[in-house]
């Protein structure tokens, strides 16, 4: 039988937050012993060699799972000329990015340049790009190539990921989520959006990709858990103000990666009903009587008269709303 650890038994790692870029994704680092704090530079060990970073979070403990193995680590604090490197990588960077447009440009080529990035050693410069269709860029390569002395590779990305480097601001006005907390994009469908009564107006639940929000994933577990534990619309609920039907239900809070905050907080409209009306149990439904004899003649004049109120022209005061309420027989 296996053990079941406590949480103080679970196995930790102590990891230090740092980011590649300024707006970018946060990765963990083993700080192998040393000390760190936010706003230090940094030296790593990474899968594309030695990189420079920026310390966002110090020396802390997290749960062993949550760390992606292998945790790579960080080498040293960044020196001067570490930093002066650094420096020279980002102009070279942007110098890049500018000759590459001129030659995707020259060669005629049908793709969207994105982003350049240098490695910090100097041994390679990647570019980003997004692209329709599949493109032939080797004559491109051998252009780059002769003019920077280095290893060139370009690699194609799509709509998503290509916000995920660049980031932004949403419709909701905070950063990207792909840019800032989510580890990878899962797929998203517009039964989603139906789940959570949003408008399917695709102007509305796109993101700035031009794909679904990736919100609509991460939100749908907490809708429906909310939904499958509140009342159905339609249906009878008794409130410390009496009984009602529930016209409809909206769920409400703050959206966060973890899901609603505020206990997820269930809105609604509710349609009291006066006494004597309604369901004889809690969440059953139960109509009125129907009538017969002349007390039916009466319901239909009554219904009749609703009809002519209705229909009144323009200009002309409606008659008073009759006292009778709908359903229930005339006394002769």
């Amino acid at each position: 039988m296996e053990e079941v650890l406590s949480p103080a038994q679970e196995e930790t790692l102590e990891v230090v937050d740092i980011q590649f870029r300024p707006g970018q994704k946060i990765y963990y680092f083993d700080p192998d012993g040393e000390r760190f704090v936010p706003g230090d530079h940094v030296i790593m060990d990474t899968a594309r060699g030695l990189e420079f970073g920026l310390c966002v979070g110090g020396n802390h403990t997290i749960p062993a799972k949550d760390a992606i193995a292998p945790l790579r680590k960080i080498i040293r604090h960044a020196t001067e000329q570490d930093e002066k490197t650094n420096s020279e990588n980002r102009a070279r960077e942007k110098r890049a990015y500018e000759i590459c447009l001129q030659k995707i440009e020259k060669h005629g080529l049908d793709m969207q340049l994105v982003s350049a990035e240098c490695a910090f050693d100097g041994s390679k410069i990647l570019f980003y790009f997004t692209a329709d269709e599949r493109v032939d860029f080797r004559e491109l390569v051998k252009d780059l190539a002769s003019v920077f002395h280095t290893r060139i590779e370009l690699r194609q990305i799509g709509v998503r990921d290509k916000a995920k480097m660049v980031g932004g601001l949403g419709i909701c006005g905070r950063p990207f989520c792909c840019a800032s907390f989510l580890d990878d994009f899962q797929p998203v469908s517009i039964k989603m959006a139906k789940s959570q009564n949003l408008s399917l107006n695709p102007t509305k639940i796109s993101g700035t990709c031009g794909r679904l929000m990736c919100c609509l994933k991460y939100e749908q577990d907490t809708y429906e858990a909310l939904i499958r534990t509140s009342p159905k619309p339609e249906s009878f609920v008794d409130t410390p103000d009496g009984r009602g039907g529930l016209v409809y239900h909206r769920l409400g809070g703050v959206a966060e990666p973890d899901g609603l905050q505020d206990h997820g907080i269930l809105l609604g409209c509710l349609l009291f009903l006066p006494p004597g009306r309604g369901a004889e149990g809690r969440g059953a439904q139960a109509s009125p009587p129907a009538p017969s004899g002349p007390a039916q003649g009466g319901a239909q004049r009554q219904r009749r008269a609703s009809a002519g109120q209705r229909r009144a022209p323009a200009g002309q005061p409606s008659p008073s709303p009759p006292e009778q309420l709908p359903g229930v027989p005339e006394t002769q």
